[in-house]
């Protein structure tokens, strides 16, 4: 039965997991968040995004996996929260399991639509910080500008727009530039 006709105040983990898998949503302390599909230049940004780093990862012979949307990310055990980020790289392959990954992945790229705009910026960039995300990206298409966390070094994120390059954290020799992935 699909979560987002279900009745209920709380689902767990399993829940998500027994739902049919052709449904869009994520679950965050319990509760369900329908996601919107993604429109065109969300999906082109996403997916040149994700094939930009996976060619670096290829070309350096790195030990991180990219996954793009859907893609289940289980931020903490203790929790019933599952989200799907665009893009998610991981780095510690003990972390990846049959149903997506178990623990927070290295660095995680979201793609605004105009109905998550507050759930990108606000919810997710908290929940991603308390689980131990390194990098967080949120990637706004619509105002052309790219916000920048290092979370675990504790800065003030900093803002780029789509024209500027942008070095990448978690690499010493990655940089991107948005406006080339259009």
């Amino acid at each position: 039965m699909p979560l987002s006709n279900e009745r209920k105040d709380y689902y767990t983990v399993e829940d998500f997991y027994n739902s049919v898998e052709e449904e869009f949503v994520e679950l965050i302390d319990g509760h369900i968040y329908n996601m919107t599909a993604p429109n065109r230049i969300h999906q082109r940004i996403s997916f040149n995004l994700s094939r930009k780093i996976a060619d670096y990862i290829d070309s350096n012979k790195g030990d991180c996996e990219v996954y793009p949307a859907p893609f289940a990310v289980l931020l903490d055990e203790t929790k019933d929260t599952i989200v799907e980020p665009d893009i998610s790289v991981i780095c510690d392959k003990n972390k990846l399991t049959d149903r997506g990954c178990t623990g927070a992945p290295d660095w995680i790229v979201e793609v605004v639509s105009p109905s998550n705009f507050s759930h990108d910026y606000i919810d997710k960039l908290n929940l991603y910080h308390q689980a131990g995300v390194r990098e967080y990206w949120i990637v706004n298409p619509i105002d052309e500008k790219t916000t920048v966390y290092l979370l675990r070094e504790e800065v003030s994120p900093k803002v780029y727009d789509f024209r500027e390059i942008i070095n990448v954290g978690i690499y010493d020799d990655l940089s991107i530039c948005i406006k080339d992935l259009l």
